[in-house]
């Protein structure tokens, strides 16, 4: 059984990791997760995904300690993307929703957070319980403390004590929480929006975003203003570019043609 199942709407690709029991990751279904979104990202008719996870109960509770058990290695090969295919994938400059459908703990809220928009199911719950394993949550280390308040990050991270939809909306870690029921179709709603905006200009936020974490902002200004960041220069001399003031200028909506 395939444990990755794709959806194509128009511009619009779901992503379901669906591995029952409880859509947890071993190699094998690292590198089938990094082809998707290798071929979503290389893809220039797809201007959005969605992730999810198969059934109500599990987004996704991170690495396959059954897998590990026999045989897998926890440095072993994840594929081009790293673990679950998205956080370690370079370029990836399309917008990612994470529709959380029940429990996201270790790598699975690694994975989650990997995304750029998330929906969350009123049900899920989130933990970083790698500690009581005696090991490391190493992507949510680096990547926590600058989403949410470093204490709570720390908090979370030192106890790996579980915490509901409610405290993620509370702390930022989620956009927005949903019936269960309804999770699916807001996330295709939000998409569809998406979709529907200027490819090159959601491009160019994601490069800034991503180049900018550890760079000075007048440095950052600087590679914009010059045209540096390749999404920058692609946007500048674009016809979409001058698409969004002809459209203004002449009070209609634009037609985005990702060129």
């Amino acid at each position: 059984m395939n444990p990755v199942k794709t959806k194509r709407d128009g511009a619009i690709l779901e992503v379901t990791l669906d591995r029952p029991k409880a859509n947890a990751i071993d190699l094998a279904t690292s590198r089938v997760m990094g082809e998707v979104f290798r071929d979503f990202r290389d893809d220039p008719e797809l201007r959005v995904a969605i992730l999810t996870g198969g059934g109500e109960k599990f987004f996704c509770p991170g690495w396959d300690l059954k897998a590990a058990a026999d045989g897998d290695a926890v440095d072993g090969d994840y594929g081009v993307g790293g673990f679950g295919g998205l956080q370690e994938l370079r370029d990836m400059n399309k917008p990612v929703i994470a529709a959380v459908n029940g429990i996201a703990c270790g790598g699975g809220l690694e994975l989650m957070i990997s995304a750029d928009i998330i929906i969350s199911a009123d049900h899920a719950s989130f933990a970083l319980p790698e500690i009581r394993s005696g090991t490391i949550a190493d992507a949510a280390s680096v990547k926590l403390p600058k989403r949410i308040p470093y204490h709570v990050a720390m908090e979370l991270l030192l106890t790996g004590r579980w915490f509901d939809a409610e405290e993620a909306k509370h702390w930022g870690l989620v956009n927005e929480i949903v019936p269960g029921d309804q999770l699916m179709d807001r996330a295709w709603e939000m998409a569809r929006l998406l979709a529907s905006g200027p490819p090159l200009v959601y491009a160019s936020i994601k490069e800034v975003v991503r180049e900018s974490e550890d760079a000075k902002f007048r440095d950052i200004m600087n590679q914009i203003q010059r045209r540096q960041l390749a999404t920058i220069d692609t946007l500048y001399g674009s016809e979409d570019n001058l698409e969004g003031a002809r459209a203004f200028a002449e009070k209609r909506d634009p037609v985005w043609k990702g060129k």
